[in-house]
């Protein structure tokens, strides 16, 4: 199985959303990481054959999705960033109805079995027979990822799926999509690191519209060797380094305040080992500075 994206360009009026991403892939879960506005959400959109691209193919296994069309359609399996979803229907009654909308051909008792399965995959199981009108966010986004693994697709995109997820909820989902990637491309759209750093098999940064980095979450760390400092400041100084550097942690200690600080050079500091989080503040900089303010 390979999902090919080949020189994707997809042109609004007064922006570029998407600028000649292309990029390769196989069994397993990878990470498309980068901040809002980035293009993740048109990318997704365009894999999933809802938007077409100013220019630029999706391919699966070769072949173009344009030529496969229901077939493609067939293998795919999709949770937007915001659902859509009946309040008036049950969460089991939801799943059957989707079944039914996929094609899918189940006798009473299987389709009775995988949606049992799949509630209990995704913790609805005790709340199958709740309307969904009466669901938290956490619990819709739960089931609408239920609904994306209703025909086992090979193909599973989930654009920023732990939206309204309790810490816990998010290691259960990380969980589940580790267990069901086995065997399919998973791609998995997010601007927050812990995320994707234990279970995506590459990742993926995506900054304005551009494919600006892949490799593994060792390989992305690895490549921040020598631009990670921790520096020991009085706390009357931490605001005037916040405004000049790009200060990724503050710890308060006794009698002064130990700052991490990503840069390529830091007069004064000790290197320390870099984590994906750094990565991230590394290459969005510009995000991560808006957020400081």
């Amino acid at each position: 199985m390979e999902l090919t994206v080949q020189n994707l360009v997809k042109q609004y009026p007064k922006k570029r959303a998407l600028d000649d991403v292309s990029f390769l892939l196989r069994e397993g879960v990878y990470g498309l990481l980068g901040p809002n506005g980035a293009g993740k959400t048109t990318l997704i959109n365009i894999i999933a054959g809802i938007l077409r691209p100013t220019s630029g193919k999706v391919l699966w296994d070769g072949k173009d999705i344009d030529d496969l069309d229901w077939r493609y359609r067939e293998l795919l399996g999709f949770q937007p960033q915001t659902p859509s979803l009946y309040k008036s229907f049950r969460a089991d009654e939801f799943l059957r109805y989707m079944a039914a909308v996929k094609g899918l051909k189940l006798s009473r008792k299987e389709l009775d079995h995988a949606v049992d399965r799949l509630l209990d995959t995704v913790n609805l199981r005790e709340e199958g027979k709740r309307k969904i009108g009466e669901f938290s966010g956490g619990m819709r986004q739960r089931l609408g990822i239920a609904q994306a693994l209703l025909n086992d697709p090979k193909l599973l995109l989930l654009d920023e799926p732990t939206a309204g997820l309790d810490p816990q909820e998010r290691v259960r989902l990380r969980n589940v999509i580790a267990t069901v990637a086995l065997d399919k491309v998973v791609i998995w759209t997010t601007h927050i690191v812990s995320d994707i750093e234990f279970i995506a098999r590459d990742i993926l940064m995506l900054k304005s519209g551009q494919l600006i980095a892949r490799g593994t979450p060792q390989e992305l760390v690895e490549g921040m060797q020598g631009k990670v400092f921790t520096l020991p400041v009085q706390p009357g100084e931490v605001p005037q380094w916040q405004a000049k550097a790009l200060v990724g942690n503050v710890q308060r200690r006794e009698g002064d305040v130990l700052l991490r600080i990503v840069a390529d050079e830091c007069p004064g500091g000790l290197l320390a080992a870099p984590d994906l989080e750094d990565v991230y503040l590394y290459h969005f900089q510009e995000v991560s500075r808006e957020g400081e303010r």
